[in-house]
């Protein structure tokens, strides 16, 4: 039951970025795709919802997305409206919409899923993505934090969080969220996450500062490795303040490090 309540996520930035990294699917973007058709047979009326929810869960791990949605529906509808099953079809239902950027629909159906079951940490990660999507940063954070109050030690709604606070300007309040989903989840920022959207920035200058804020908390915690990698990554996206490099504490042990010399004698272009 656990792993359906946590079944999708786009981490950072994981944006949202992310704020960022849907529950039940985080740290990547969304794709947009072209104008999505039916492609098999409506849900069989003798089928029971757990056939049909796993069909759906097949179908949309196929992108077959309005066939995976036929599925769901057809689950709800054999399901009591208060069941806690119930708040899990709707909640893949949103996840499903979010794919096809159908934000508005998404949300409606997260405030389904939160309503049947207030507990719902994943569903309330969910419909903080589909508001922080639809630039609405300031309700993002308010479900990012009803979320990490569920579940304090989930890396990705921290880290979700913090997106939303970058996407706000105020890296005094993302900052710390990037760090504690580090400190859960020291590899969060290096891989797909499974467990909800981290959403992603679309600014290039916010790419870059967001590259430049990984490599200083990476320097801090003395991940010289990841930190150089975040360092050059800034560098290419064209962060306007690099120099901040030399003055800034957190960069001291990385200053030493000859691969650092190396890279700020010959910094890479910036990539268009």
């Amino acid at each position: 039951m656990h792993r359906q309540l946590s079944a999708v996520s786009l981490s950072l930035i994981v944006l949202v970025l992310g704020a960022g990294s849907f529950a039940q699917d985080s740290n990547q973007t969304i794709p947009i795709t072209p104008p999505p058709t039916r492609r098999i047979e409506p849900p069989p009326p003798n089928a029971s919802v757990q056939e049909l929810d796993e069909r759906g869960d097949q179908l949309r791990s196929e992108k077959a997305y309005l066939d995976a949605i036929d599925y769901f529906q057809a689950a709800l509808k054999k399901l009591d409206g208060k069941d806690h099953q119930a708040a899990i079809e709707y909640n893949k239902i949103g996840i499903t919409q979010l794919r096809l950027a159908r934000y508005y629909d998404a949300r409606k159906n997260f405030e389904r899923a939160v309503k049947i079951n207030p507990k719902y940490a994943y569903a309330y990660n969910n419909l903080a993505v589909a508001n922080y999507l639809d630039k609405k940063y300031g309700r993002a954070i308010k479900y990012y934090r009803r979320a990490i109050e569920m579940e304090p030690e989930n890396a990705s709604f921290h880290n979700n969080l913090g997106s939303a606070y970058f996407a706000k300007k105020d890296l005094d309040k993302a900052v710390p969220e990037y760090q504690k989903a580090l400190q859960l989840d020291p590899d969060i920022f290096e891989r797909r996450s499974d467990m909800g959207i981290v959403a992603q920035t679309s600014s290039p200058e916010d790419r870059a500062h967001f590259s430049f804020v990984m490599a200083k908390m990476y320097a801090q915690q003395g991940q010289l490795d990841r930190s150089l990698l975040y360092l050059r990554r800034a560098m290419e996206e064209g962060y306007k303040d690099i120099k901040k490099v030399y003055e800034d504490e957190e960069f001291a042990k990385l200053r030493k490090d000859e691969r650092f010399v190396a890279l700020m004698a010959q910094p890479p272009p910036a990539i268009p």
